[in-house]
């Protein structure tokens, strides 16, 4: 009996016209063929464009603007020339106040969504926004040798592709890595075991409390021993560019630094307006934009209105980030995060900075915490950072807690608004909410809401 083969329909080659009447929430145009719903990338509400096909499927069509006419007044020109190939940056076409606006409506449709327009009379708080280059501290760039295109190309992934794409410069990574792209893929070709390298893992760390200085870690993955000629090269490059280089020849277990042979494995970076420092490993989980980082973490503060007679529950805490700015106003912080190595983390930091009144806990939070020892205590406020899953499975233990106040960071407006409707059924009304652009010219949206105990005398809105 032969196999049957199965092969993608061809995409349609012809060009179609078609007038964008609105944005999704990953910033696509939404249009219509023939009834069915289309999305194109690269268009924006309002106007008429020519696109092409990129791909289909039964319930919709995806496409990508190749002319534009009817040119919104949002429309900028992209800043960067790779940006309609580059799946880094999906928002370049649209001026930076509108990307800020766009995702708050995000936000709100997603609240209104899961609440219903009777439950969003809360304050919409002022967004908060930053550098809109060169901001990005923290990046993963695919590393691959095609011999056709002359050697290795370093980057972000083509859009609707797995291909790399084929760039010289980048303007949303910090410049000092910006600069090392063209001499990486020079380095990456001339190596013997080049072509066993996937990907090069980027962190950026601040050289002092008072200077723009930056200090680059580069951390190489290689499925493949570099022979000692190799070896040589990687040395003289991190040498000849000032750079922190780590080798990681298989898991994250195996990442370990190879110059300077100072055995240091920590980077630097500053909250000034706490006057603190906090040291990382540069596989270690940090926010991936310096300057919103800072302005976030006082924002958070600002919200939880820390008093010093506060003691205050942080979940999902990380190394600290917010941790340790709380303990500089509270009388106790309690930090609890899923990874062990955090928790060491944390605890390096509070050592590092002579914080004495917080202690860090290790605990499952996909899972209800009410047996763990921390949890039996009493908080007066609880800030919360879950990843982009949310905290849905540990919302009403957290209610459950009676702390007055609750601060939620979100990266995922879809999750918090889903989060927010249980604190909302246990006790807790939605104070004020607002949008941060930790990731300007994408359509990530980083967001807080602010929650209050509903007895409670009700915060001046």
């Amino acid at each position: 009996m032969s196999k049957r083969r199965f092969r993608r329909k061809k995409l349609p080659q012809e060009i179609v016209t078609l007038d964008i009447e609105a944005l999704n929430h990953e910033g696509r145009g939404i249009a219509r063929i023939n009834g069915k719903v289309a999305f194109v990338d690269g268009a924006l509400e309002g106007e008429n464009v020519n696109a092409k096909y990129v791909r289909r499927r039964s319930s919709l069509d995806e496409l990508s603007a190749v002319n534009i006419s009817n040119i919104s007044p949002h429309r900028v020109d992209p800043a960067c020339k790779f940006s309609g190939l580059c799946g880094g940056c999906s928002l370049q076409h649209m001026n930076t106040t509108q990307q800020i606006a766009f995702k708050e409506s995000v936000l709100i449709e997603k609240l209104r969504q899961e609440l219903g327009e009777n439950k969003t009379a809360f304050k919409m708080l002022n967004r908060i926004t930053g550098d809109h280059w060169h901001y990005r501290r923290k990046a993963r760039l695919a590393v691959r040798v095609v011999e056709k295109k002359g050697g290795a190309l370093i980057g972000f992934r083509e859009k609707y592709s797995s291909f790399i794409t084929d760039m010289d410069d980048c303007k949303v990574v910090v410049a000092e890595v910006a600069q090392l792209i063209t001499p990486l893929k020079q380095l990456i070709t001339s190596l013997d075991m080049g072509a066993f390298v996937p990907q090069i893992e980027v962190a950026v760390g601040e050289e002092s409390i008072r200077s723009s200085k930056k200090k680059v870690a580069l951390v190489i993955r290689h499925l493949q021993e570099f022979t000692s000629t190799d070896l040589a090269s990687l040395l003289q490059f991190a040498n000849d560019h000032a750079i922190e280089l780590y080798l990681q020849p298989q898991g994250l277990g195996s990442v370990h630094k190879v110059f300077p042979a100072d055995g240091f494995l920590r980077l630097e970076y500053f909250l000034p307006a706490f006057g603190l420092r906090f040291l990382f490993h540069p596989m270690d989980f940090t926010q991936v934009n310096a300057g919103l980082n800072r302005a976030i973490v006082s924002h958070a503060v600002d919200l939880l209105k820390v008093a010093e007679q506060d003691t205050v529950l942080d979940l999902f805490c990380g190394l600290g980030n917010f941790t340790l700015p709380i303990a500089t106003k509270a009388l106790s912080v309690v930090g609890v995060e899923g990874s062990l190595e955090m928790v060491a983390r944390g605890m390096e930091n509070a050592e590092y900075n002579n914080l004495v009144n917080t202690e860090f806990y290790s605990a499952d939070l996909s899972k209800c915490f009410k047996h763990e020892k921390w949890a039996a205590r009493a908080y007066d406020k609880i800030l919360l950072d879950p990843p982009r899953s949310g905290a849905f499975e540990i919302v009403e233990a957290i209610s459950a807690i009676g702390a007055k106040k609750i601060v939620y960071i979100s990266c995922n407006p879809s999750t918090l608004a889903r989060d927010t409707k249980v604190f909302l059924d246990n006790g807790y009304r939605l104070l004020s909410a607002g949008v941060m652009d930790m990731f300007p010219h994408t359509t990530h949206v980083e967001s807080v809401a602010e929650f209050q105990r509903e007895d409670l005398p009700l915060d001046e809105i």
